[in-house]
C-alpha cells in the first residue's frame, strides 16, 4: 500500500504555492520601486521562488520541513530591503505555524485511529 502524505507536508506545500507568488511579485515591486539593484531584485527573488518550488516535494521528510522554517525565515527578513515584506512575510509565517501545528495534531489522531482499528 501507497504512503499517504501527511497533511502537515500537504498545508505546507499550500501555504509555499500561495508564498511563490507573493515572493515574485515582491522581487517585482522592489525593482519598481528601485529598492534594489535589477539583478539584486529578479536573481534574489528567483532563487528564493526556486527553493520554494524545490522544498514542496520534501516537505514530506523532517529536513524537508527544517528546510521549510529556514525559508520562511528568509522570506520575513526580506523586510530589509522592503519593510513591507516583515508584515507580508509575517502573514504567511502565521499562517506556516498555523498549518504545522493542525497539521501534526490531525497527523497524530490519524495515526491513533488507524493503530487503535477504528
Amino acid at each position: 500500500m501507497r504512503r499517504t502524505q501527511s497533511l502537515k507536508a500537504t498545508l505546507g506545500s499550500i501555504v509555499f504555492s500561495a508564498e511563490i507568488l507573493v515572493v515574485f511579485l515582491g522581487s517585482l515591486v522592489a525593482f519598481g520601486l528601485k529598492l534594489v539593484d535589477p539583478p539584486v531584485a529578479f536573481i534574489g527573488g528567483g532563487i528564493l521562488c526556486v527553493l520554494m518550488i524545490a522544498v514542496i516535494p520534501v516537505l514530506r521528510f523532517r529536513w524537508g520541513l527544517i528546510c521549510g522554517w529556514v525559508l520562511q525565515g528568509v522570506i520575513v527578513a526580506t523586510g530589509i530591503v522592503m519593510p513591507l515584506m516583515f508584515v507580508v512575510g509575517g502573514l504567511f509565517l502565521l499562517m506556516w505555524v498555523y498549518c504545522m501545528v493542525v497539521g501534526a495534531r490531525i497527523d497524530r489522531e490519524k495515526l491513533h485511529q488507524n493503530q487503535s482499528g477504528e
